[in-house]
């Protein structure tokens, strides 16, 4: 059993001083440091004890891209993604040729197992989100056209063990019968996202079940007084709606509107690249050119090609920039991520019984430890 002491703890509706977590590969309990017996103590020296941090849409880190098909690749994302205070993930894929997809969907199968092993070096893989390729051509923003297809269940059906959430455009042809037929036969959350719908055809396919928004504002239509888009139905129904808080992709401007339309559906993602922690110049995405430039990835074209974001980075400019406190911005990291993806009974906060996934941040959002399941994996 360990026990962190001397930090400020944080829960998903608020904070507790003066407390020390207990825990062992689950959480025990949040008790008086005068009540610890027999426990390795880790004195957080003032630090926020978090739950751990959870990326539900990232494509890749360090070189490395899910859609590679390379299972030492993704083992190379879950490594790197321990610095970051990510405990947890979901390897994201492009629209690519069908075969590839598979490919990728039984690596992960076998990844995923691989994680929850003790010896595992990274953070945990919790599955797939398979963005695409059932998406519109016309919103495919750095996908790639020739490997879109129509929404189709029986390509998906096969997966449904490794597939937490797929990104979908409910206006092609077969969508209503493909939400249909996911809602009966699986627990794959349904996003809507790289979408022309009309805020119509958006409310008719959350009405039969999708869930979810995909980096919400991007690759979708927008909110207009006489046409509210995609974007007026996620801001004015209860979905959970991504936001890469990158400040981007979204300007910062709009984080608070964000907080008061959403609340506890927002979920901060990162959307991020193999160029993620690396310097500047050419990359790939999907078998696509792009260019890094700062924290901007754009094809030649000017397309946005997803973000060099690290989601401890997401949480301090959501709290700095849409003025909510530190558990709030934690919580649309955490919990909300893991409630928007039907992962939160075991991930996504510290209450007893759940696993003891924990990050310790500083008050900027640095990372000092990493904790999967209770064992350290990454100390600054």
């Amino acid at each position: 059993m360990q026990a962190i002491i001397n930090g400020i703890i944080l829960l998903p509706e608020g904070e507790i001083r003066d407390k020390a977590l207990l825990f062992d590969e689950k959480i025990i309990d949040i008790v008086s440091p005068a009540a610890i017996d027999q426990a390795e103590i880790i004195d957080a020296q003032g630090a926020y004890v978090c739950p751990g941090l959870i990326d539900v849409h990232t494509h890749g880190y360090q070189g490395a891209d899910v859609s590679d098909a390379d299972p030492d690749g993704v083992r190379k994302i879950a490594k790197g993604f321990l610095q970051n205070g990510v405990t947890s993930f979901l390897p994201t894929t492009m629209t690519v040729d069908w075969a590839i997809l598979e490919k990728v969907f039984t690596q992960l199968r076998q990844l995923k197992k691989e994680s929850r092993k003790a010896d595992f070096d990274g953070a945990e893989i919790l599955g797939c989100h398979a963005e695409g390729p059932f998406i519109n051509p016309s919103k495919k923003g750095a996908q790639a056209e020739s490997a879109i297809l129509a929404p189709t269940a029986e390509k998906v059906l096969p997966f449904a063990d490794v597939i937490q959430v797929i990104t979908f455009a409910p206006e092609m042809p077969g969508g209503d019968d493909f939400i249909r037929t996911m809602k009966e036969k699986t627990r794959i959350a349904l996003s809507i996202g790289h979408t022309g719908a009309t805020f119509d055809q958006a409310m008719h396919a959350i009405e039969l079940g999708a869930s979810r928004t995909t980096h919400t504002f991007n690759a979708m239509t927008p909110l207009h007084h006489r046409d509210p888009g995609v974007v007026g139905a996620a801001l004015s129904t209860d979905v959970y709606t991504e936001l890469i808080a990158d400040t981007f992709h979204v300007n910062k401007g709009i984080f608070p509107l964000m907080r008061k339309a959403k609340g506890d559906r927002l979920v901060l993602i990162t959307d991020s690249v193999r160029a993620t922690g690396m310097p500047d110049g050419e990359y790939t995405l999907g078998g696509q050119a792009f260019r890094l430039r700062g924290i901007e990835c754009r094809m030649e074209d000017g397309t946005i090609a997803g973000s060099v974001l690290k989601l401890n980075e997401a949480v301090r400019n959501y709290r700095d920039f849409g003025h909510v406190p530190m558990y709030a911005a934690v919580r649309a990291a955490s919990l909300t991520a893991a409630e928007s993806v039907h992962l939160a009974e075991r991930k996504g906060s510290l209450m007893p019984g759940k696993d003891a996934d924990i990050v310790l941040l500083n008050e900027r959002c640095d990372v000092l430890r990493t904790i999967v399941r209770g064992k350290t994996k990454h100390q600054r």
